[in-house]
C-alpha cells in the first residue's frame, strides 16, 4: 500500500500542476482567482483523479488526458463543498483544518468562486489541451453536467437538506449517496468509456462500479465522522448536528453500517477483477477507501 500510496500523491501532485498553470493564466483578469484557489488547493487527496487514472490505465489511455479530464472533476468537487459549507446548506465554518470559503471570504464571494469553478470545469473539457475528437469531449461534457446537475450532485444535495431529519429507508438514502456523491465517481469510471467509444452496455458496467465506489466512499467518510465525533467530547455540537441526516449509521447504527460497507468492497473487487491484471490499481483504489481509520 505504500507503493500506492506514492502513486496517488503523483496523480495529486500531476493535478494540482495542472490546475495551478490554469490559474496561473487567469489571475490577470479576475480577483475571484484567490478564492477559488483556495478552495481547489484545500488539501484535498485528489481521489477522484486517482479513480480517473487507475480505471484508464486498464484500457491504455494516456495518461496526460486522463490528468486533465481529472482537474476538471476536482473544479466540480470544489464548487460542490463551497456550497455545501454555505449557511444556507450545511453552514459549516470549517473544510480540511481550514476556514470554510465563506468564512476566509464572505457569502456572496463563495457563491461565485463556485459558480466559477463549475464553469471552469466544462471549459477545461472543452480546451484545446485535451486532444480528443469533437465528439468524445461532447459526450464526456454532456455526462459531466448530468452527473453535476439536478440529476446527480445537486440534486443528492437538495435530497439530503430535503429530508433532514425525516425517517427515510434504506433505498432512499442509498439513492441521495448515490446522487450526492456516486455520481461524480460514475463519471470517473464511465469517463473511460467515452473516450474508448464503447457502447451503452460497457459503459453502464464502468458507471456502476464508479456508483458503488462513491457509495463507499461517502459510507467510510460518515464511518470516520461518526467514530471520530464520539471520541471528541468537543465535537458534540456535531454529532447533534449530524443526528437526522440521511445516513446509513443514523438507519443502521455503526456495525451494520460497517458490515454493509465491507460486503460493499467485496461486491466491486469482484466486478473489477474481470478486467484482469491491469485492474490491480483500481483494486488497491477500492482498498484504501476502507484502510483510512474509523
Amino acid at each position: 500500500m505504500q507503493n500506492f500510496s506514492k502513486k496517488l500523491n503523483r496523480i495529486a501532485d500531476d493535478t494540482n500542476n495542472y490546475l495551478r498553470k490554469i490559474f496561473l493564466k487567469k489571475k490577470k483578469y479576475s480577483n475571484l482567482i484567490k478564492s477559488m484557489e483556495y478552495s481547489v488547493f484545500s488539501g484535498g487527496k485528489r481521489f477522484r483523479p486517482a479513480i480517473i487514472v487507475n480505471t484508464g490505465k486498464i484500457f491504455n489511455i494516456n495518461y496526460k488526458k486522463l490528468i486533465i479530464i481529472g482537474a476538471a472533476v476536482e473544479c466540480i468537487h470544489s464548487y460542490s463543498l463551497i456550497h455545501d459549507d454555505l449557511p444556507a446548506m450545511d453552514n459549516d465554518d470549517m473544510r480540511r483544518g481550514k476556514l470554510s470559503t465563506h468564512k476566509k471570504f464572505n457569502e456572496f464571494t463563495a457563491i461565485l468562486a463556485g459558480n466559477s469553478l463549475l464553469t471552469l470545469a466544462f471549459e477545461i473539457l472543452s480546451s484545446k489541451n485535451l486532444k480528443l475528437s469533437s465528439k468524445v469531449k461532447n459526450e464526456l461534457i454532456t455526462s459531466l453536467a448530468t452527473y453535476s446537475g439536478f440529476l446527480g450532485l445537486a440534486g443528492g444535495q437538495y435530497l439530503d437538506l430535503t429530508l433532514e431529519n425525516r425517517g427515510i429507508s434504506k433505498k432512499k438514502i442509498i439513492d441521495i449517496q448515490n446522487k450526492k456523491t456516486g455520481k461524480l465517481f460514475a463519471f470517473c469510471c464511465e469517463a473511460v468509456g467515452i473516450i474508448k467509444e464503447q457502447n451503452l452496455k460497457k459503459r453502464k458496467i464502468l458507471r456502476d462500479i464508479g456508483h458503488d465506489i462513491g457509495l463507499l466512499f461517502q459510507i467510510v467518510d460518515d464511518l470516520i465522522d461518526f467514530k471520530e465525533d464520539s471520541q471528541n467530547v468537543r465535537k458534540t455540537s456535531k454529532i447533534y448536528k449530524n443526528e437526522g441526516k440521511p445516513t446509513l449509521i443514523n438507519l443502521l447504527g455503526y456495525k451494520e453500517t460497517l458490515i454493509f460497507a465491507n460486503n460493499l468492497k467485496n461486491k466491486i473487487n469482484k466486478k473489477i477483477e474481470n478486467y484482469g491484471i491491469k485492474s490491480d490499481d483500481l483494486l488497491q483504489s477500492v482498498e484504501f477507501i476502507l484502510d483510512r481509520k474509523f
